[in-house]
């Protein structure tokens, strides 16, 4: 079975902002285990590439009223 991480761009994120952009929603197909919440794109390519990992973004369906965008 294929690892994947599945992350999403934190709503929160600005461009230039030195804080981690990425969030970990779940990992699949592994007993690769992350102990943290957000990453940098960096760190979580890295993990990829070690554990031979795909790294699926998901994208964002809406804003904090729940309604679609």
């Amino acid at each position: 079975m294929d690892t994947k991480i599945f992350v999403r761009e934190r709503r929160k994120s600005q461009e230039g902002e030195k804080k981690p952009r990425f969030r970990v929603v779940g990992v699949s197909g592994s007993d690769l285990k992350i102990h943290l919440t957000h990453i940098r794109q960096q760190e979580l390519n890295e993990i990829a590439t070690i554990t031979g990992a795909e790294i699926v973004y998901l994208t964002h369906q809406g804003d904090k009223t729940g309604k679609q965008t």
